[in-house]
Formats: C-alpha cells, structure tokens, sequence
C-alpha cells in the first residue's frame, strides 16, 4: 500500500508545486516590480523626479504618480481578462510578464528631473500606466491558474499561491532597498536606486520561461461568450459589485500596511535601512500567514476567515501605531509582523474567495475586471490619503487609523454579501442562486 500511495503523493506535489512556480512564481516578480516603485517614491523619488517640495509634500507627489498605475488597471483586467476567457490563461499570462519587466527595466533607465526637466516625471507617469494595464491582468489570470488546477478541497490553498507570491516578492523588493540604503545617500540617489528596477526587468525572464512551458489549452472560444465582461455583468452584477467593494477594502487596507508604514516611519526618524527592515519583517510572517490562512479557509470557510481577519486587522491600526511611536525597534517589528498577519487572513482567501463567485466561462474577465477596478479605487489612492490625513492631523495618525477601520468595514460587509462557496464543487461555481436572479431581472428590467 505504502509502494502505491508514494507515487500519487508525488505527482500531487509535483503538480502542486509547478502550480505554484507559474502562478506565485510571477505573481512574486510582478509585486517585486511594484513594491520597488512603491519604496522608491517613499525614500528617493521626491528629490530624483520630483524636487522643488519639501520631503512630505514630494512624497505626497511621488505616491500620486504610483497611483497613475492603478487607473490603467481596470482596463487591463477587461482586455487580457477577455482574450484569457477566450483564447485561454497562457498567451495572457506570459504577456503580462513581458510587459511588466520591460516597463520595471525602463524605469531604471530614466534621467532625472535635474536633466531633462518635466520630461523625467511624464514618462515615470507613462510607464506606470503601462506596469498597471499588465497588472490588471496578471493577479487574476495567475490565481485562476491556481484555483482552476486544485482539487477540490484545496482550492483557497492553490488559489493563495499568488498571495504568497506577493509576500515573497514583497520580500526580495524591500531586502534589495534595504541593501542599497546601506551605501551613502549621494550614491542612493544617483545610481543605486536604479539597480533595483534593471534586477526585476532581468528576473521576469525567469516568470516568462516557466510560464512559456505551461501545457497548450484548447481554444475557449466555443465555451466564451461573445463578450464574457458583458456576459457576467448581465448575469451576474451582484456579484460584480461587492467583488469590487472587497478589492476596495482590501486594496486600500495592503497599500496602507505596506507602502504608507515606510512613510510613517521615516517621518518619525526611523532611518531608511531600519524601516526597510521592518517591512522585511512584515514580508517574512506575510508570507508564512498566507497559505496558513487560505489552508484554513478550505476546512471552516472564506467568510469567517475574510471577515474576521478584516475587522481585526482594521481594529489593530489603532494599537499599531502607539507602537511604532515609541522608536523602539523590538515593538515597532512585533507590530509589523502583527499587521501582516492580519492582512494575510484576507488576502490568502481572496482569490479563490472571488475566483469561485463565477463561471469558468467568463472567470478572467470577471475577477480580473472586479478586482483591478477596487484595487484602482483603493489601492491606488491608500497611500496618498493616508499621507494627506497625516498631513491634515499636524502628524496625528488618527486619521488614518480611522480610514483603515472604514475600509475594513467596506470589506467585511461586502464579504458577508457573497456566497460562501469553499464546499461548492468546482463544476457549479457560478450557477444562480435566488439572490442572484434577482439582480439580473433588476438590470435586464433596467437595460430594456
């Protein structure tokens, strides 16, 4: 009996783990590409790109450029998210990895404000918008190859392969700015901040190779409808609508927790070197909650996870930021690492959470188009507000505390709206229910 159970397990982590090289594995290198940026307008943008302000104000700039990405990231979940639907997941999985690293390697390559003028700051905007159409559709295509390749009581498991991803890619941008903090602020700002931006062009390949040897799938079109967004919007708008309000919520509560905390702690004299080691911190037990969470997720459920996770994550701002206060570099990690648990509860469930609300026929167009346009209304706009509130408070973190626990209310609820469906067989993910016609006589009564 042992003889033949060992080859089946085998095979099972054999699958498990190309399953996670393809999908977490690119989904590790396209956060990379966006977490540098991220850190980059926290700690050297402002004077690179966008001199002439003081630090807070330049940073407050620098982080509306990184939102410019997100605009273009609902356009690109409805476009890749359609040809994936219809023409299959790996033409558009190894398009996004392309464009993605060529878009990261040019960053690298930018002159500064100092010589070329407002040029410098236009094509950062340019290429921002470019990183964001391809991340529009690389989060869903990637958890859907996940999800879609699981059995059936590990598809919150496999569909967190792309969570973990970005705990991992978080992890390797914010150690690669944590080493080049170490060399002298002049060289930071003239060189070395690009050294990271040429690394993630260059370590895409290694996604594009991996994904390029993913099976062939037969053509969708015969299964796809004509337009899928079209389709589940008709079918489906419920669904569409607290999808998009659980990207809000947890798009605005990660940006916050990941991108804003690097900001926060520098304005209270942590040095860049000790808070990129914070975030380190934080990468490392984001990356160890994730999986745990999603695994937990497929035994009680996405809803408990989900919803408790959000709210206990919301709840914890307001203790987070008395510790970071203190300037002691012991609590200010404990509280790091804390905050990244509680995120992980929600972002470990996500995708299948979303993923399992729709068909497979219109499954890319629809979780790519809900989430990218929560996380442009969220993500996009987090970190800037977050530092405006600080800025409106006179340095008082209360506002954005305040913020975080309305965005975790957001997510909670529109949480509690969706179907639990962790014990619906992967065959009947998407079928109506009473709620959900519902709503589409609501919209077809509407639309004529």
């Amino acid at each position: 009996m042992t003889d033949t159970v060992r080859p089946g397990l085998k095979a099972q982590v054999a699958t498990a783990t190309r399953t996670f090289f393809i999908s977490g594995f690119g989904t590790a290198l396209e956060f990379y590409d966006f977490i540098i940026y991220g850190l980059a307008a926290a700690i050297v943008f402002p004077s690179v790109f966008f001199p002439g302000f003081d630090h807070t104000v330049g940073t407050l700039v620098a982080f509306a450029a990184f939102g410019s990405g997100f605009v273009a990231r609902p356009l690109g979940g409805i476009v890749i998210g359609h040809f994936g639907d219809r023409i299959g997941r790996k033409s558009m999985l190894i398009l996004t990895l392309v464009i993605m690293g060529s878009s990261t390697f040019l960053i690298g390559c930018l002159p500064s404000y100092q010589s070329v003028g407002v040029a410098a700051p236009v094509m950062v905007v340019a290429l921002r918008l470019i990183q964001g159409f391809a991340a529009g559709g690389e989060w869903g295509g990637a958890s859907l190859y996940g999800i879609e390749n699981a059995p059936e009581d590990r598809r919150g498991l496999w569909g967190s392969f792309t969570s973990t991803g970005i705990g991992i890619g978080s992890l390797f941008g914010t150690g690669v700015f944590a080493v080049i903090t170490l060399l002298p602020q002049e060289d930071l700002k003239a060189w070395a901040w690009r050294v990271p931006f040429w690394l993630g062009g260059l370590l895409v390949l290694i996604g594009v190779v991996a994904r390029s040897r993913m099976p062939q799938e037969e053509r969708r079109t015969e299964h796809a409808p004509r337009v899928p967004i079209l389709d589940s919007i008709r079918r489906h708008p419920r669904q569409m609508l607290l999808a998009i309000g659980v990207a809000f919520g947890y798009n605005t509560l990660a940006y916050i927790g990941s991108i804003f905390t690097v900001t926060y702690a520098e304005e209270l004299g942590y040095d860049y070197t000790e808070s990129l080691l914070l975030q380190v911190a934080g990468s490392i037990a984001f990356t160890v909650a994730v999986p745990v969470m999603a695994k937990l997720s497929d035994r009680v459920g996405r809803k408990p996870v989900v919803i408790l996770g959000t709210l206990a994550y919301g709840a914890f701002f307001f203790a987070y930021f008395p510790m970071v206060n203190g300037h002691a570099l012991a609590l200010a990690t404990v509280a790091y690492v804390l905050v990244n648990v509680l995120m992980a509860a929600p972002q470990g469930c996500i995708p299948a959470f979303l993923g399992e609300q729709f068909p497979g026929s219109t499954r890319y167009s629809s979780i790519s188009a809900t989430y990218q346009t929560g996380a442009a209304l969220g993500g996009g706009t987090a970190a800037t507000a977050a530092t405006a509130l600080l800025l409106a408070f006179d340095g008082n973190p209360i506002g954005v505390g305040l913020y975080s626990g309305a965005a975790a209310v957001v997510l909670a609820l529109c949480a509690w709206g969706l179907r639990e469906t962790f014990k619906v067989p992967t065959a009947q993910l998407g079928s109506a229910t009473k709620a959900d016609r519902g709503a589409k006589a609501a919209v077809d009564t509407m639309t004529g």
